[in-house]
């Protein structure tokens, strides 16, 4: 229905899903609304592809997610929906308030009818800031020129071509948006915008992942069976994650402070840094759980698992090295071939053998007396692994392993770092 002054009322939107006493549209949700006009343009009916999850959706269920993110208010695509139009009456009424000759305002009202109340509001919320180019000042007294060319400069964003895959927060993290241009509209022409950036997926920068490959696991454990039930102990452990934009990218630390504790043989740390490419590089610092009880020898099974996601069908070659005081003491290579599951290439090396030197190292480890003397050891010992393409050679992912004892009573623990070098 309409109110008195002709703006469409949302059908029971005056009151939030969630009870905000301040209404749909309070002073938070009415910023990220309008921040998510400026990350997703206009589509018609057509879908907006999110890259990383694969999911399409309609530009307003976008923003009403975006809301939800940002606020942690639910609002629906109908109360979207419903908020746009009241913007688009809106600010037709005001096109027509300032164009005083007849002409300029038949030609306004004409172009008005012909886009949709998204494509009227966008072109009011595409104000120049970043990451858009500072546009040309119009006086609105030069009555010489189109007077509707000051509203609408150039193709409506998002018109052209079918689904766009569009990222939702290309721009930094939530703390750093920019604060929406206010809703007074200025006297401006608005230049075309730029193509929205594609940003990698959401966790290229947050978990151990190059372009090309992600670790999705990784464990070293020893396993045996008492009475006819199986006792497992995790040595160390990377589980599944799930990243989001609003989690931290990983910290950096410098390949140079390290390479001292990795082999410099041929195929070593510095040779594949400099090979690259430097966004497959990682170090891992492992607190690892040596408190287990269960008995050792026979029947008792060392053995490592590790999970990858990959973007294409390849066969992997991963290369686990041990090194101590920088010397490498043993090589294990394996092969694994790609499956499909889900869309995705998916390489699982399971329950792979612990190899005889790395067994014996655990159980000497494990009888020092005292922790800080474990440390000591530890110090000393590192593992290089490095999964590549086995046709090509090219580095798909190398992770650098150094290692604690963990003290923590909830086992082993780890952190992440990025390997670069500034």
């Amino acid at each position: 229905e309409e109110s008195g002054n002709g703006e469409v009322l949302a059908d029971g939107a005056d009151r939030g899903l969630d009870g905000d006493p301040e209404g749909v549209w309070s002073p938070d949700i009415e910023q990220s609304f309008q921040e998510a006009l400026a990350i997703y343009p206009p589509c018609g009916r057509r879908k907006i592809i999110l890259s990383d999850e694969g999911k399409m959706y309609g530009r307003n269920e976008l923003i009403a997610r975006y809301i939800k993110l940002r606020t942690g208010k639910t609002r629906t695509r109908k109360q979207v929906s419903s908020h746009l139009q009241v913007l688009a009456k809106r600010r037709s009424r005001e096109i027509q308030s300032k164009l005083k000759d007849q002409v300029s305002k038949d030609k306004a009202l004409q172009t008005v009818a012909n886009l949709s109340s998204a494509q009227i509001v966008s072109a009011s919320v595409m104000k120049p800031q970043t990451p858009f180019p500072a546009s040309v000042r119009v006086r609105q007294q030069a009555k010489t020129r189109d007077s509707t060319y000051e509203f609408w400069p150039g193709p409506v964003p998002g018109q052209a071509g079918h689904s766009q895959d569009i990222k939702p927060f290309a721009q930094p993290p939530y703390t750093t948006l920019p604060t929406p241009v206010p809703a007074p509209i200025g006297y401006e022409a608005l230049p075309p915008p730029r193509p929205p950036t594609i940003a990698p997926p959401v966790w290229q920068d947050r978990t151990i992942a190059s372009a090309k490959l992600r670790l999705l696991e990784y464990s070293a454990f020893m396993e045996t069976q008492r009475d006819r039930e199986t006792y497992k102990h995790l040595f160390v452990h990377i589980g599944p994650s799930n990243p989001g934009y609003s989690d931290p990218v990983l910290e950096s630390i410098d390949v140079r402070q390290i390479y001292d504790k990795f082999s410099e043989k041929k195929g070593g740390l510095k040779e594949l840094y400099e090979k690259g490419p430097h966004n497959a590089f990682f170090l891992v610092k492992f607190w690892a759980d040596l408190s287990s009880d269960v008995e050792e020898g026979s029947g008792v099974f060392y053995g490592v698992s590790s999970q990858y996601s990959g973007t294409d069908n390849v066969t992997i070659s991963v290369s686990t090295k041990v090194c101590s005081f920088g010397k490498q003491v043993v090589e294990k290579v394996e092969t694994e071939y790609a499956h499909l599951d889900g869309g995705k290439y998916m390489f699982r090396i399971h329950r792979s053998p612990m190899c005889e030197y790395m067994i014996n190292f655990i159980h000497k480890l494990k009888h020092l007396p005292e922790k800080y003397m474990m440390n000591s050891v530890l110090e000393n010992f590192t593992i290089l692994q490095v999964v590549s393409n086995r046709e090509t050679q090219e580095t798909l992912l190398c992770i650098a392993f150094v290692f604690e004892v963990s003290t923590s009573e909830h086992g082993a623990q780890y952190h992440v770092y990025r390997l670069v070098n500034d």
